[in-house]
């Protein structure tokens, strides 16, 4: 199966290793991937702050990069729940943009998606014997509606201790702006955050956005926490199996 890979500013800029690991995962199940140049941001600030015309131009950039690719995975539920939803929305009053904006959302997928929905794989042969909770994001469940694909792939990876987080589908406090603009409420919503993933005995917290990530990181970080942070497919990569169905 072939399929290109939307990175991410913060994957591409902050998170290498991350990409690297999505590359693995994802070649060793079977799919051809390719990197179309060009890519940028998916317009995702712009549009969040309110600024519709430049997030409309950055989408079409976007757009055209991926026009040839059969399928994109993208390795953040934020960045894919702004393409499935905030898309149509910039062009719902241009037909001929909203009709390339529709043919791009069908065809774009998260990472977990992307291997369950689409691969039909459950287990892909990794092997990470460490106790894991996992923090479900705010744009991926609510806005995405993917909420079951990332803990299907963590509980079937061997070895693995998985520890439902408690209160999973609460914000990390992190927001794009509102952890700048609203510093202290968002310092206590993570705060609140990284207590309840402490509370686990988790060594690992495992997640599918590198912003909340890089948020509960800092957090985490700052109180002098063993707690490693990791995306899903870092996790994923652990063994270098194949997958098992």
């Amino acid at each position: 199966m072939k399929a290109s890979l939307f990175i991410t500013c913060i994957a591409d800029l902050m998170y290498a290793d991350v990409g690297k690991s999505v590359v693995r995962v994802l070649e060793r199940n079977g799919v051809d991937l390719d990197f179309p140049e060009g890519q940028t941001c998916c317009g995702q600030p712009a549009f969040s702050s309110g600024y519709y015309k430049e997030a409309a131009q950055v989408a079409k950039k976007v757009i055209e990069v991926f026009e040839k690719s059969e399928r994109v995975v993208i390795p953040s539920g934020s960045c894919a729940a702004m393409i499935h939803h905030g898309y149509p929305a910039l062009f719902e009053n241009d037909p001929v943009w909203k009709s390339r904006a529709d043919e791009f959302v069908h065809k774009t997928y998260e990472f977990s998606q992307f291997i369950v929905d689409v691969l039909g794989i459950t287990d892909v042969g990794a092997v990470f014997n460490k106790k894991v909770t996992y923090h479900a994001s705010c744009h991926m469940t609510r806005i995405l509606g993917v909420e079951e694909q990332p803990k299907i792939l963590l509980k079937n990876v061997k070895g693995i201790d998985f520890i439902e987080l408690p209160f999973s589908f609460d914000c990390c406090g992190f927001g794009g702006t509102f952890s700048m603009k609203m510093k202290d409420i968002s310092a206590e919503i993570v705060q609140e955050k990284v207590n309840n993933i402490i509370a686990t005995g988790a060594e690992v917290l495992a997640g599918s956005d590198l912003t909340c990530l890089m948020n509960i990181s800092g957090r985490l970080s700052r109180l002098g926490s063993p707690i490693k942070v990791m995306h899903l497919a870092q996790v994923l990569d652990q063994g270098g199996g194949k997958h098992a169905n």
